[in-house]
């Protein structure tokens, strides 16, 4: 739809109640919307997946349900970018610990997300300052070379993503003196890609 439609869109969500309707009618609704045709466009598709899921991902305490991960990996599996970039983002720049968000995103990484999705997932985590939290995140990425579907280096990291990776790391380090997880990070760094690290 064109953009006079996505306040339209916006308040049909809202009339649905489809931010608090329950996960089970979640994943029902996921599959009808994958069964349209034309395809949702971008804006449309990022309208609902802030709708359906926002609220829901940044609001666990524990685990997400199967239903939930079963509507959020239905959802990817078509609209990975516009749910990169409204959930995912959203996640990243969300203050204090966020363990069951970051675990989320973690997953969605490992298991659903294409190539060129895991490289924005990348893009974001390093366009906002690293943090704990978001260590975990860049390990994930790095683990699609041994989980999830295989992926070559270059399908994963391009050279420009690589260095910009390895130089915030560098940049960052002092602030990590002490955390296990960065520890881990630069071991896989060095280990995976040992061939172009200076």
């Amino acid at each position: 739809p064109c953009p006079l439609c996505c306040p339209q869109l916006e308040g049909l969500c809202s009339f649905l109640q489809l931010s608090t309707c329950p996960e089970h009618l979640l994943v029902c609704f996921c599959g009808w919307l994958l069964a349209l045709t034309p395809d949702l466009s971008y804006t449309s598709a990022a309208i609902l997946a802030e709708q359906l899921f926002l609220r829901r991902v940044l609001s666990l305490t524990q685990p997400p349900s199967r239903h939930l991960m079963a509507a959020l990996a239905s959802f990817c599996s078509k609209y990975s970018q516009p749910f990169c970039r409204v959930l995912v983002a959203a996640v990243l720049r969300e203050p204090g610990e966020g363990a069951e968000q970051t675990k989320l995103v973690c997953e969605l990484v490992e298991e659903c997300l294409e190539p060129d999705c895991v490289r924005l997932v990348l893009s974001q985590v390093l366009e906002v300052p690293l943090s704990e939290k978001l260590l975990p995140v860049v390990q994930a990425v790095l683990g699609r070379q041994v989980r999830g579907p295989p992926l070559s280096l270059q399908e994963v990291l391009p050279p420009e993503l690589f260095d910009f990776l390895v130089l915030t790391l560098c940049r960052q380090a002092p602030a990590f003196a002490t955390s296990l997880n960065y520890a881990k990070l630069v071991t896989a760094v060095l280990t995976m890609y040992q061939s172009q690290v200076s």
